[in-house]
């Protein structure tokens, strides 16, 4: 399997020891072992989709450090905030202007196509027009390197919505596209729309509990056209770290107590589950963390090219 893997035509992860990132700080996980992951990708959405707001420094400091170590794959949105929808394009704006060398460094993702008021996909033209227009405003970027519609928006046509994006990368504000969440027809007919080389990734939740790519026909679709997945949650949010408990390790307001997996008459079954995890990682000589993403990493064998999002 190869070690490189480019997207809008920029080397992503060439190298980097496996991070993991919780609340503003980046940790890195191969401190008991000699481990190097490649090709990791840096997600952005806990700076912002938490109750209280992280300090730029401590935020700042996280995705130096992530830079460091090969992640340069930044996966943001336009509606990854908690407070302010926006935010995290606010700091992002804060941090190139602080730190202009990175600019080059960073391959950025940025995921669209939510009506945050009625938090609904809306992929119709006039909304894809605002966005990208939007995007590039709060980012104060010239251009999105990965442009991404977050979910599929059944009252507009894909023919519609595809040819919008197409004319933004033809005119070079979009480096390319990254469909999230979609179905095997829905990436075939990307692929048909815009071109192979102008999809560059699909984004997907995979997981040691997150398999049902390998079940719907995506992750063949991905193989066929040797298109990248960029995997979130490789973690399982969290919860196949070992880190929680209880439902009460939850901070007050979290997310992802919205989540069935983390939801209390589901909890206690889940824990077993990644107890057994624990278990395996033991006798690995590595953490949890590291079995899950080693996991991840190798589970579509030659061929299929997958980015743990962490």
């Amino acid at each position: 399997m190869s070690s490189k893997i480019s997207i809008a035509g920029r080397e992503v992860g060439p190298t980097g020891k496996l991070l993991y990132r919780y609340i503003g700080v980046v940790y890195t996980l191969n401190k008991f072992t000699n481990w190097e992951y490649k090709m990791l990708g840096f997600g952005l959405m806990a700076f912002t989709a938490r109750p209280f707001v992280i300090p730029d420094t401590e935020i700042f400091a996280s995705l130096n450090t992530a830079l460091a170590h090969g992640a340069n794959l930044f996966v943001s949105g336009e509606f990854y905030g908690l407070i302010d929808p926006e935010d995290n394009m606010h700091f992002l704006k804060r941090y190139f202007a602080a730190h202009p060398e990175a600019a080059e460094q960073v391959v950025l993702s940025v995921k669209a196509g939510m009506n945050w008021a009625t938090r609904t996909p809306d992929s119709s033209p006039a909304a894809i027009h605002a966005s990208i227009k939007n995007i590039l405003e709060k980012t104060g970027r010239d251009r999105i390197d990965i442009f991404c519609l977050a979910r599929v928006d059944k009252n507009t046509p894909l023919e519609e919505s595809y040819k919008v994006v197409k004319e933004y990368i033809e005119a070079g504000k979009i480096g390319s596209f990254c469909p999230s969440e979609c179905s095997a027809a829905t990436l075939r007919k990307a692929v048909e729309i815009l071109g192979k080389e102008n999809v560059s990734c699909v984004e997907l939740e995979v997981s040691l509990w997150a398999t049902e790519i390998f079940e719907n026909g995506v992750a063949e679709v991905c193989k066929e056209f040797s298109i990248p997945i960029a995997a979130y949650s490789p973690l399982g949010r969290g919860f196949l770290t070992g880190q929680f408990k209880t439902v009460d390790d939850l901070p007050e307001g979290d997310m992802r107590k919205h989540f069935d997996r983390f939801k209390p008459e589901n909890f206690g079954k889940n824990l077993e589950l990644v107890d057994m995890v624990k278990g395996i990682a033991e006798k690995k000589g590595c953490t949890p963390s590291q079995l899950a993403l080693a996991w991840v990493r190798q589970v579509g064998g030659d061929g299929l090219r997958i980015i743990p999002i962490l």
